[in-house]
């Protein structure tokens, strides 16, 4: 018996609700990036994307544990000399919420271009609102 492989005309995609409501930033993320690679569909090929839409609601309410919010620091280097730009995570989840949430499933998908068109079909919106309604999304409870 031989080991199926799944083509991309194959690939039924879904598209699913995740709430992060007084959810760990951590916990969120990684359902999002495990329905995003679709690991958990039968036919998961590592190759391909197998994936469905993720639609999270209610980024700015996601909660870090511990001291995160004013220990963990995101850096970016503006690319020129002395360019190093540090921002703790408390003023980045007042100002950017949406971005905190995508730099988390970011990190856990591939790092080449597989992993770019699984983050294109991640939505994430800051409020319990999105304009997602007529694709009929299913609410993704936590395992």
């Amino acid at each position: 018996m031989s080991t199926y492989m799944a083509k991309p005309s194959e690939v039924q995609r879904s598209w699913y609700v995740i709430d992060a409501e007084g959810r760990p930033l951590g916990r969120v993320a990684t359902e999002a990036a495990r329905l995003l690679r679709g690991k958990h569909k039968p036919i998961f090929t590592p190759h391909i994307d197998t994936g469905d839409h993720v639609i999270i609601i209610n980024a700015a309410k996601v909660v870090l544990t511990g001291h995160k919010l004013d220990q963990k620091i995101y850096y970016h280097h503006s690319g020129y000399p002395g360019g190093l730009k540090r921002t703790i995570y408390r003023r980045l989840m007042e100002k950017r919420p949406t971005f905190v949430m995508e730099k988390a499933v970011r990190g856990m998908l591939p790092k080449n271009r597989l992993g770019r068109a699984m983050f294109k079909k991640l939505k994430v919106y800051q409020g319990s609102e999105h304009p997602h309604a007529s694709q009929k999304p299913e609410i993704w409870e936590a395992r």
